[in-house]
Formats: C-alpha cells, sequence, structure tokens
C-alpha cells in the first residue's frame, strides 16, 4: 500500500535526485568516468552585454556540464538586435565553453517563433523536436560541435 502526495519538498527532492544519480552512476561507465573530473559538476555559465550606461542590452545564460556547454537562456533587447550581439554573446559562451572548461559539444532549445534559424547560421544542428509544446509551438532541440 503507498500513501501519493503531490506537495512540494525540498528534501524529498534532494534525497530523490541523489539515489537517482547513485543509480544512474552505477549503472553508466561514461557517468563513473566523469567523477573526480571537471566535468563531474554542473557548473554555471553567464555572459552579459552591457550599454554604455551599463544597461543590460543582452545576455546568454546556461551550464556546462560532462564536456557539453547548454545554453539556457539567450535575450537581446530589441534595440540591439540586428547588430549581431546575440551571436557575439552565443560565440563568447562557446568560446570560454572550449577553452577554459574542455567542452566538445553545445545543445540548446528553441520554439519556432524564436530563433531556430539564427541557431543554425551559428552552426547549429536540429537533432529533435517536440510538436505542441508547448500547444500550437514546435520546439526544437539544436546541437553543434565546439
Amino acid at each position: 500500500m503507498f500513501r501519493f502526495e503531490t506537495e512540494v519538498d525540498r528534501e524529498r527532492r534532494t534525497l530523490l535526485s541523489g539515489r537517482l544519480r547513485e543509480d544512474n552512476v552505477a549503472a553508466s561507465a561514461g557517468l563513473r568516468a566523469l567523477l573526480s573530473t571537471s566535468a563531474e559538476h554542473e557548473t554555471p555559465l553567464e555572459v552579459w552585454a552591457l550599454d554604455g550606461q551599463g544597461a543590460l542590452a543582452g545576455g546568454l545564460t546556461g551550464r556546462t556540464w560532462a564536456h557539453w556547454l547548454h545554453v539556457d537562456l539567450l535575450w537581446v533587447d530589441a534595440r540591439h538586435r540586428g547588430a549581431g550581439l546575440g551571436s557575439r554573446l552565443l560565440a563568447e559562451a562557446e568560446r570560454v565553453a572550449r577553452t577554459e572548461r574542455s567542452c566538445t559539444r553545445s545543445r540548446l532549445e528553441t520554439w519556432d517563433f524564436q530563433a531556430p534559424e539564427f541557431y543554425r547560421k551559428q552552426g547549429y544542428e536540429e537533432i529533435g523536436r517536440v510538436e505542441d509544446y508547448p500547444p500550437g509551438v514546435t520546439e526544437f532541440i539544436l546541437a553543434k560541435r565546439l
């Protein structure tokens, strides 16, 4: 007999995460090989573009793990779009990931109305897509060798 609860519980989430990690490491030689290396831990990576007054003109947030860069967010203020700032932000994140964190690949998700063509121009290739996520929208999963 089990009782199910739907409450948010940080302590249980931490316990669950640890147990899943232990099981995954036990089952995967690739994950075991990462242990005690610089690629073992997920590390945030952020790149900010500030205008002459110090205001945010654009930014990129992501993380590196297992020799991969994962781009979470990339945004450029409408006043600065079309001038190459997005490309420069992405290139800087890729440079840091490659040269300072030994990453060999990058991945990201983007919606059909956002920037799939922008990322393709930066060398990213579609490796998957999810239709109707959210309803009426297609999510693209893109990756690139660094």
